[in-house]
C-alpha cells in the first residue's frame, strides 16, 4: 500500500514540476530574448528614462514593450513579478527527489559497488549535504569579486560543476547522480532567484516607491541579478537534459563508470547551443556556435556506440525418453540403467535461474522486491518466452547497466554478459 500512495504522490508531484517548470522556462528565455533585442529608443521615450524598447504582433495584436534603465517615473499600480514559477518548480523538484529517491533509496539512490552506507538514513544525509553544499560554495564565489567578472566567473562555476558531477558519480547510483546534478542546477537557479535577482528588483522597488534616485548599492544589485539571470539561461539546457535523463539510461550508464563525462560533454553542448541563440539575439549571427555542438554530439555518438553483440545459439530442448506404453510384466528384472530417465534440463536454465534470481522479483505480476507496487513499466519477465517478447528492451536495458536499477539483486557482469548474449540469440 505504501508504494502505491508513493506511486500516486510522485505522479502528481511530476505534473505540478513538468508545469511549473515549463513557465519558468519560458519566462527566463522570453525574458533574455526581450532584453536582447530592445532597439534604441526615439529621443522622447530616452528624456523619460526608457534605455530600450521593442514592438511585436502576437494573437491578433501589437504590443509596445519599454525597458528604463533604472526607474520609470512613477510606480505604476499593478506591477507583476515573476518568482513563483521558480520557486515551485524548486518545491515540486525536491518533492519528487524525495519520493523517487530518499523513500526508495536501495533502489534508486544507492549503488552498494560505490559507497556502502549502512543505511537509507546515511545515504540521504550524504544527498542533503551534497546539495547544500555544492549550493553555498556557488553563493560564495558569486557574492565574491570573481562574481563581479563574467568570464573568471563563467569559467570557475564551469569547473565547479565538473567536480560536483564527478562527486556526484562516486557518492549515488548512476541514475541518482545525473539527478543529483539537475537539482544543483535548479537549486541555483531558484537561489538565483531568491537570494539575488528579487532582493535587486525589490530595492529597485522600493527606491522608485520613495522617489529616491537608486545609488551605486542599488545599481550593484542590479548588475549581479543580471548576471544571475543570464547564468540561469546557460543552466536551463543541461537541467532540462538532467530532468529527463532517467529515461535514456545508455547515458548515465556508459561505460565502466564514464557518465559523469558524458553528462559535461552534454552540459558543454547544450550551454554552447544557447550561446548562439543568445548572440543571435544581440543581432550577431555566429553559426560556429551551432557547429561546434553539432560536431561533438556526432563525436560523442561515435564514443558512445556500443559494442556489437554476439548472440549465443540456443540450442533445442533435449528430448525427453520415451515412456513405455505399459508396466513391465511381472517378475520381469529392470536394469538399474533402464529406469525411466526424466526430461534433460534445457540449456536456458542457467540463464533463467539468473532472471528469476535477480530480475523477475521486480518484473512478475506481484513483485517481491520492497518498493515496487507493480512490474517497472508492466512488462513481467520470468519465462524464454517473455524474454524473446521484450527482446529489444532486455538487451538494451542490461547492455547499459539501466536494469536492474541501481543494481539492486547485485547482477554481475558475467551475468549481464550471459543475458545479453542469451537474449539476442532467441
Amino acid at each position: 500500500m505504501g508504494a502505491y500512495l508513493l506511486d500516486w504522490l510522485a505522479l502528481f508531484f511530476r505534473w505540478f514540476h513538468v508545469i511549473a517548470g515549463v513557465a519558468w522556462i519560458g519566462a527566463s528565455f522570453y525574458f533574455v530574448w526581450l532584453d536582447m533585442s530592445l532597439q534604441k529608443p526615439p529621443e522622447w521615450k530616452a528624456k523619460k528614462g526608457i534605455s530600450g524598447d521593442l514592438w511585436a504582433v502576437h494573437g491578433g495584436g501589437f504590443y509596445e514593450i519599454a525597458k528604463y534603465k533604472l526607474d520609470p517615473e512613477e510606480m505604476p499600480k499593478t506591477l507583476h513579478w515573476f518568482k513563483w514559477e521558480a520557486y515551485t518548480t524548486w518545491l515540486t523538484g525536491a518533492a519528487m527527489l524525495s519520493i523517487v529517491y530518499y523513500a526508495n533509496a536501495t533502489a534508486y539512490l544507492v549503488d552498494p559497488s560505490k559507497v556502502d552506507y549502512g543505511s537509507n538514513i546515511g545515504a540521504i544525509a550524504t544527498s542533503i549535504l551534497f546539495l547544500i553544499g555544492t549550493y553555498a560554495i556557488y553563493e560564495v564565489i558569486v557574492r565574491s569579486r570573481i562574481g563581479k567578472n563574467k568570464m573568471t566567473f563563467s569559467i570557475t562555476i564551469f569547473i565547479l560543476m565538473i567536480i560536483a558531477t564527478w562527486g556526484s558519480y562516486q557518492l549515488f547510483s548512476d541514475r541518482a547522480s545525473f539527478i543529483h546534478v539537475g537539482a544543483i542546477l535548479g537549486t541555483i537557479m531558484a537561489g538565483n532567484v531568491f537570494f539575488g535577482i528579487m532582493p535587486a528588483q525589490r530595492a529597485l522597488v522600493d527606491c522608485v516607491r520613495r522617489g529616491v534616485k537608486p545609488g551605486p548599492e542599488v545599481q550593484d544589485l542590479a548588475l549581479m541579478a543580471r548576471n544571475r539571470s543570464l547564468m540561469n539561461n546557460y543552466f536551463t539546457l543541461p537541467l532540462i537534459f538532467t530532468m529527463i535523463s532517467n529515461h535514456y539510461p545508455m547515458m548515465y550508464s556508459f561505460g565502466d563508470g564514464k557518465g559523469w563525462l558524458v553528462l559535461v560533454f552534454v552540459g558543454v553542448i547544450t550551454a554552447t547551443a544557447r550561446h548562439y541563440f543568445n548572440q543571435k539575439h544581440l543581432g550577431h549571427s555566429e553559426p560556429k556556435y551551432l557547429v561546434i555542438p553539432a560536431i561533438a554530439t556526432l563525436a560523442l555518438i561515435f564514443w558512445m556506440r556500443p559494442a556489437p553483440i554476439e548472440p549465443l545459439p540456443v540450442p533445442p530442448v533435449a528430448a525427453a525418453q520415451p515412456v513405455a506404453d505399459a508396466a513391465p510384466a511381472a517378475g520381469t528384472a529392470v536394469a538399474p540403467d533402464a529406469a525411466a530417465v526424466p526430461v534433460a534440463a534445457s540449456a536456458d536454465d542457467a540463464v533463467i535461474g539468473i532472471v528469476q534470481a535477480k530480475c523477475s522479483v521486480c518484473h512478475m505480476a506481484q513483485p517481491t522486491q520492497a518498493g515496487f507496487n507493480a512490474p517497472p513499466a508492466g512488462i513481467i519477465i520470468q519465462t524464454p518466452a517473455d524474454m524473446k517478447t521484450y527482446q529489444a528492451k532486455i538487451v538494451t536495458a542490461v547492455q547499459t547497466g539501466y536494469m536492474p536499477l541501481g543494481n539492486i539483486t547485485k547482477l554481475t557482469d558475467e551475468e549481464r554478459a550471459q543475458i545479453v548474449a542469451y537474449t539476442s540469440g532467441l
